[in-house]
């Protein structure tokens, strides 16, 4: 249902969903599926860190919160996709669709700023391992995580008031299966040029400044861990950080290939549509993943926390 010129846009279409109507139940199921797992995945990592006393550190507190993020992002696009795949109805509303797009911006930005503090937290514990306790605290993880969510619910604040305060009185077909902001901002009919920008310069010094903490913090890692005559030690090193750099590298490839790459005429909206899927609902469900199949300690934690579960059941 499109709208047309001189009609303000109350709700939105998504056609991400509507244009492959013979697969939809098999969308439907395949999403439910990992839907799930993401939320088992996330929430077993949740449960041992909570229960094993061994995994109250700052490292799995951090985790802690990267699993929470985990589970709530792609709950900001999941449910409603499955409920569009199940009725057919592709529609959400203004309001709906300002809200998602909110709640979506804050906690990417959020786990931006959050890979950028674990990769800082590594940092300290392989070139300064005597100091760590010193300055890794708990009151400054505090400070850390309350700094970064703040970081990512302001930022998302900003973009989503320049988005939705533009007119929209042309189409209302969102070219995708969740409100982002480069599909809401296309079908503006008013001057775009303010929510451009700050999209390019907020965005972009946020987005940008994480990243290089996060580069820097792994060069100076590697280049302590080839240090150590031991390749023992340079083994116990590498195992530290190795879950949280393929992390890492999952989720900014995929926001990368997402978002960054050069428009081209040869990438189709499907597979553009097929990319932002791996970044939005295939990541969170890989993360707890790769952390428990790398991670001996949260291995044990969990193994001990299912059986513990098991048992009083």
């Amino acid at each position: 249902m499109d709208l047309y010129n001189g009609t303000t846009v109350t709700q939105f279409i998504f056609i991400g969903l509507s244009d492959l109507p013979q697969v939809r139940y098999s969308l439907f199921v395949a999403f439910a599926i990992i839907y799930q797992v993401t939320w088992i995945g996330n929430g077993s990592i949740l449960l041992a860190i909570r229960t094993e006393a061994k995994l109250h550190t700052p490292m799995y507190y951090f985790l802690a919160n990267l699993s929470l993020l985990d589970i709530f992002c792609p709950s900001t696009t999941v449910p409603k996709m499955l409920h569009n795949l199940l009725t057919e109805d592709h529609s959400i509303s203004f309001v709906g669709c300002a809200l998602q797009l909110y709640f979506l911006v804050a906690l990417v930005g959020t786990e931006v700023c959050l890979l950028a503090v674990m990769a800082y937290d590594r940092y300290v514990a392989i070139c300064f391992p005597l100091h760590y306790s010193v300055i890794i605290t708990k009151a400054r993880c505090a400070k850390l995580m309350s700094g970064t969510w703040a970081t990512g619910f302001l930022h998302s604040v900003i973009h989503t008031v320049s988005t939705f305060s533009l007119s929209f009185c042309r189409s209302n077909l969102v070219n995708q299966y969740y409100c982002d902001i480069p599909q809401i901002v296309a079908l503006s009919c008013s001057s775009t040029y303010v929510a451009e920008m700050l999209v390019s310069v907020i965005g972009g010094v946020l987005g940008t400044s994480c990243f290089l903490i996060t580069l820097v913090s792994y060069v100076y890692i590697i280049s302590t861990i080839l240090k150590i005559q031991s390749a023992e030690g340079k083994r116990k090193a590498f195992s530290t950080c190795t879950s949280h750099l393929l992390v890492v590298c999952l989720f900014y490839g995929t926001a990368i290939f997402t978002y960054i790459r050069p428009t081209s005429s040869r990438h189709s909206p499907a597979r553009d549509r097929l990319i932002s899927m791996l970044y939005g609902v295939i990541t969170p469900m890989l993360n707890p993943i790769i952390y428990s199949l790398r991670n001996t300690e949260v291995k044990k934690s969990l193994r001990r926390a299912v059986c513990g579960r098991l048992c009083s059941l």
